[in-house]
């Protein structure tokens, strides 16, 4: 596939089906009311959106459907890895704060890794509403889309779930760790 191009072949598509299938069959507690038929179409109805699944698939994101939303008639997929996905750690918050950095600057950030995957970081509401689906996070964190107050005195906010408790923190937008990234959300 063409770097540029955001569509994935018919066996990449074939394979992404089948594996969020999968999970979302393993997983029913996630979308109690919703059927994978109606799922399926919507996303074949869209190939931009089954490339961002599959770029969240293959950064570790384990996506799969959390909800529907009945005002917009779109079908709601979260990161649900149990750990932050492998694949966006060591990165800080954003732009203005890699380039912020003098030195030991981690290899991107966490706002335009989501934009060029084609999804959005999950806000601290949608991050409370997927730890109530299970456990998530008990090793690792999660920078969480930041409030432009927070954001423009330096900081950004994560979450993480330690003491089966779910904590909101912050940190300077600049700091990246080896254990936190991010989680994505996409409507289709």
């Amino acid at each position: 596939m063409n770097s540029n191009q955001k569509e994935l072949s018919t066996v990449q598509r074939e394979e992404l089906l089948k594996t969020l299938k999968d999970r979302f069959e393993k997983n029913n507690n996630r979308h109690k009311g919703i059927t994978w038929a109606e799922v399926q179409a919507k996303l074949e109805a869209d190939p931009a959106k089954l490339w961002s699944l599959d770029e969240m698939e293959i950064s570790g994101g384990e996506p799969d459907v959390i909800g529907y939303d009945t005002k917009t008639g779109e079908y709601i997929f979260y990161d649900c890895a149990a750990e932050s996905p492998k694949g966006r750690r060591s990165i800080c918050y954003d732009y203005e704060a890699l380039e912020s950095r003098k030195e030991h600057k981690p290899k991107n950030n966490a706002i335009d890794m989501a934009t060029a995957m084609g999804i959005e970081i999950l806000t601290e509401e949608e991050y409370r509403d997927l730890q109530k689906l299970g456990k998530f996070d008990l090793k690792t964190s999660t920078w969480l889309k930041t409030p432009a107050e927070i954001r423009a005195l330096g900081g950004a906010i994560f979450g993480d779930r330690r003491y089966d408790h779910v904590f909101k923190y912050h940190n300077g937008a600049d700091s990246y760790y080896a254990a936190r990234g991010f989680r994505g959300s996409l409507r289709v």
